[in-house]
Formats: C-alpha cells, structure tokens, sequence
C-alpha cells in the first residue's frame, strides 16, 4: 500500500490575522470618520457622528452624482438569503464538519452561525466537485480511505486520487446546522452503476435519519465535459453523456427516491469552462435540446448548475498587484458575468432555476497572493502571526470583487452563488481546521495556523447583513459614472429604500504607501420625500495585496473560535453630506 493510503492528515497554509491599526485621520466633504480600537473578545458599539473609517491620506478627491430611487424599481431582483452558498470539495468534507456528532468543527459551526444570525438562514452546500468522481463506497466503513495527489509548491494541498467512504462520511452532514439544505455529487467518472447506486442510498439514509436537514439535490458526476481523452474516447458526445446519465439517474431515482412526489430533485450541467451557447455540445442548449429531459429521470432535473472561475489560473496576468486589479476590476466582472446570459435566459425559459454550481477568483484552488489578499502587516490578534506573501486569491482586494461580483450576478438571474471551498485552498473563505503549512508555497509553518477565515469571508458577512432575515430584499444595480464605483441599492420587500452599497475597485497597493491615495465623494439624489438621515459601515482595507488587517464597522472575525470580536464602529451623517470612499474599500450606507 503506498504511504499516502489511509485517513487524509491535514497540513495548510497561513493567512495573516487581523490586528488594530492605527491611521492618520483626514477630514473630507461630508462624512468623517475613525477607527475604534479592537479588543481582544468582545462586542461594543460606538456611534460616531459623521464617522467615516478612511485607512490613508486620501487627497485627489473627485465628486460624483449618484442618483438612488425612492421606491424599488420593478426590475429590482430578490435575493434569497443564502444567495451566497458553498460548494466543499468531497475528498476533506469530514473536516469541515467533524466525522460525527461527538467531534464537530465547532470553528466552522462558529463561523456559519455568524452568516445565521444575519440572514436567519444557513449557506446551502454542494458537496462533490473533482473528488465526487473519485469516490468509492464501501458498507460499513467508519474513516474516509484516500489516495492523494502529491502536493508542490503551487498546490500545497493536493486533492485526492481515490477516496473510499462509508455510511458515516455522509451521515457527518448531522453536523451542519438546522435548516441546511445540501445537494451532493456522484460518481460518473468511474462509470460504476453499482457503486453509485449505494453512494446514493447511503446519502438518502444520512437525510432521512435528521429532520433538521433538507436533501435538495443529487449531482450526477462533475464536469463531464472533461472526460473525453482519458476517461471516454476522444469524440465523447453529448449524446453519449446523456445516454449514460440517464441509465444512473434512473438507478439513483429508484433508491432515493426521486420522482415527481419527491422533494430530491436532479441538478443537471456541472459542465466545466466558458459559455458556448452550443446546442450540440456541453452546454444547457446542448443538455436539453438533445433529449436529456425525455426520460422520467431527466423529467426530475429541475436546477441547471454551471461552473464559473472569474480568472484563469493568474499565469499570464503580470505583477501581484496588475492580477488582483484584474480581478477586482468592475469591467471584468462584468465581462466574466454577461457572457452566461444567454445561457441564463435559456434555463429561465425552461421553468428552472440557474446557479453557479462551482466558483471563485482563479481556478486551480486559487492564485496565490490575489485570491487570499488583504493586509501583510503584522497585527495584534488572537491569532498567531506567520509572515506569508500575498496571493491574489486571498488578498483583501478579493472581499471587494466578491461583493460587486456576487450583487452584479443578482442583476442576471442567477438564483444561487456556490463557492468553491478545500481544505487549503488559497481562494477560501474559510479553512477550518490546522494549516501545517503555507497555502501559497508549501512550506512548512512554525507554528501551525489554526482554523480561521480569509478576506472573502468579509464579503459573505456584508452580503449577509445588506440581504437580511426580513425575506423579499430587492437589489437594484445603480448607475454611476464610473469606471471604479459600483452601487447597488437595497430595498425591503414592500420597496422601501433601505440602504446603499458602494464599491471602490480602483487598486491601492503596497507599493503606493508613500503616495496619495485617491477618494471619492459620493453625492446622493433621491426624488421624492427622501431621508434625511444615514449610517455608514466600511469595509477598512489597508491596502489590496495585504493578506489580513480588514475590518468591518470596526470589527474582526479574525479571532481564535471565529466569532465577531472589537468595537463596532457605526457614522452617522445627512445625506446631504454624501460620504466619502477611498480606493480599495466598500461602504454600506443605510438610510433612516
């Protein structure tokens, strides 16, 4: 047996931990505001009058005009409060949950209960991805048995070749909190009717066994699209794809079971790259022009599931700081996001619903220094400072395309946001367990990292917070002429103006510290009997290749049990006053 068999152990990486940090205050038309100092646990709030967090000297201040509607416009879409949802990679699911009840990851219980208390409701998950095509099961079995890839330095944690999971793999779902709904990956790959058929079984058992869960879906293989060459022949059709889903749908329908008096359901497409539009290839015009809704099975689809990186794997992007103003950049998030209307407007004529099934920043688990990027300075935290570079996909500029990204996506139809999580992953939101060592280069850290998140996480918070529990929130994207600023406003679901989001994607780096950093002054025109009074909430970013040092309203989620700890930091103004944005930061103004 090689070396690696048997239960996967876990080593990562280290993102830097957020710490209290001191800037020179700077007065501006309109709102001011500071920053209050963070303790070590705890909540306070702090209302500050005309507080605005600015994190750098900011001169060069340009003025726009931002005209905001009263009332919901009738395009203004509704976004359900767990728009923002997880997809995990299968092979290390057991470590983001824990392998059963008695050894829950109380960290990520922690971390999806800071999302609940938002939004009143759990992230859905999809659990498969690469890994859901290199599973086997085996009866009885208590601990996941893997084969891994050999990790290098640009993949420090590799996935697994082969893994084999018992009953308990999916009964670790117990876990995850009331309420949660989650959709999980077969084995089509492989091409073994049997095996799936008993992976489905135990799935739909681990479901029936705990009310407090929801069974939504079963993903029949992932990407598949992918396989020709080495796992199907060369010319592997879409014909020859739906021929063979079939035959495994209609095993899995049986045991599931799966029909039109069930609440499971079949999600369809999982397929890999760009939008083609193409009607005989892999693609939803392709899917479903060729028949694969003809069978009682294909009757079941009800979800078309697209696979949807912003960036490629960042090797031809240039510098650190030109990767991360690509991917932060409002004009390629909006290039990456429209080529899928076509394909959105399809599904949507179909009666069904369209999510990214699968996404992030880059693909290849992330580009180390931009998908992970917020803050490299040494801060004051409860969690061990281990000195990393910066990687686009985790650097703090990443929370900012998170938040234009995922409320651009709302504007199009899509109905649900999966990101792509694994265990060491550089675009993480989370990692949620030990990092033994760097996430960026494989090296070994001393001390190991403990569970925490990463700057993405910051956009899922905010996202949460402007979503609501309320039910009904209606988004409208608002026009602003600018090539930097993006806005949104917020309704509740009766169309009253609730608040404003603004984004400001123009890059300030490192390497800008000893220069002027540019802001914005935002005035507001809303018709009507308007009101007077805002609050305002930043996301404090020091610069967008740092790695750590983010807060929002003043406050950190880079604690040691992951909850919410410092001062919480809340502006208050007119909105006469405007308020200010600088480059590299996000403002949530709400309206009184």
């Amino acid at each position: 047996m090689p070396d690696n068999f048997g239960k996967h152990e876990v080593g990562h990486s280290s993102l830097t931990s957020h710490g209290q940090l001191k800037f020179p205050e700077t007065e501006f038309k309109g709102v001011h505001e500071h920053e209050e100092p963070l303790p070590p646990i705890g909540v306070m709030v702090t209302l500050i009058s005309l507080a605005v967090v600015l994190t750098a000297t900011a001169t060069l201040v340009t003025s726009l005009q931002v005209s905001i509607p009263l009332t919901a416009p009738s395009n203004a879409s509704i976004v359900p409060p767990d728009f923002i949802s997880f997809s995990i990679e299968q092979d290390h699911w057991t470590d983001w949950v824990g392998s059963n009840t008695a050894s829950k990851n109380q960290f990520f219980a922690n971390v999806l209960d800071n999302i609940i208390q938002l939004t009143g409701t759990p992230p859905r998950f999809r659990i498969g991805a690469d890994s859901e095509d290199r599973t086997d099961f085996q009866a009885g079995l208590q601990f996941t048995e893997e084969h891994t890839f050999p990790p290098s330095a640009t993949t420090p944690y590799a996935e697994a070749s082969n893994i084999t999971v018992g009953e308990a793999f999916y009964l670790a779902a117990q876990n995850l909190p009331v309420g949660t709904h989650v959709t999980w990956g077969v084995n089509l790959k492989s091409d073994n009717v049997t095996a799936v058929f008993l992976e489905a079984q135990a799935i739909a058992d681990a479901f029936k066994s705990s009310s407090k869960l929801t069974l939504d879906a079963i993903e029949i293989g992932n990407e598949p699209n992918e396989y020709h060459g080495t796992y199907r022949p060369d010319n592997y059709s879409i014909a020859d794809y739906i021929k063979e889903w079939t035959t495994f749908a209609t095993n899995i329908s049986a045991t599931v079971p799966i029909n039109d008096d069930s609440t499971v359901k079949f999600w369809g497409g999982a397929f890999a790259g760009s939008a083609t539009h193409n009607a005989s290839g892999f693609a939803p015009q392709g899917l479903f022009g060729n028949g694969v809704q003809n069978s009682a099975a294909g009757q079941q689809i009800k979800t078309y599931a697209a696979h949807f990186y912003n960036m490629g794997g960042g090797a031809n992007c240039g510098s650190i700081s030109s990767c991360i103003q690509g991917l932060m950049s409002k004009t390629s998030i909006r290039g990456n996001l429209t080529q899928w209307i076509p394909d959105i407007a399809f599904v949507k004529s179909l009666g069904l619903d369209y999510v990214f099934g699968e996404s992030n920043s880059y693909t290849g688990h992330g580009l180390a220094n931009v998908s992970n990027s917020a803050g490299r300075s040494k801060p004051k935290t409860q969690i061990p400072y281990v000195a990393q570079p910066a990687v686009s996909s985790n650097c703090l500029g990443a929370a900012l395309w998170l938040l234009d990204n995922v409320f651009h996506a709302t504007q199009l139809g899509v109905d649900r946001f999966y990101f792509h999580e694994g265990v060491g992953y550089k675009y993480n939101f989370i990692q949620p367990v030990t990092l033994n060592v760097s996430i960026t280069d494989g090296t070994p850290l001393n001390p190991p990292l403990p569970p925490h998140v990463q700057p993405l996480y910051y956009g899922a918070i905010i996202a949460a917070e402007i979503i609501g529990n309320e039910g009904g929130t209606l988004v409208t994207e608002l026009s602003v002429n600018s090539s930097t600023i993006s806005a949104y406003a917020i309704y509740t679901q009766d169309g009253t103006l609730s608040k404003a989001l603004f984004i400001n994607s123009e890059g300030f780096f490192t390497e800008n510290s000893d220069g002027d950093r540019n802001s914005v002054h935002l005035d507001f025109s809303i018709s009507g009997t308007a009101p007077s009074g805002i609050s305002v909430k930043r996301l404090v970013i020091n610069h967008a290749d740092d790695t750590s040092g983010l807060t929002w309203a003043g406050q950190t989620y880079q604690t040691l049990d992951g909850k919410v700890g410092g001062t919480k930091s809340i502006g208050t103004g007119n909105v006469s006053d405007g308020v200010d944005i600088p480059a590299t930061q996000a403002v949530l103004v709400a309206f009184n």
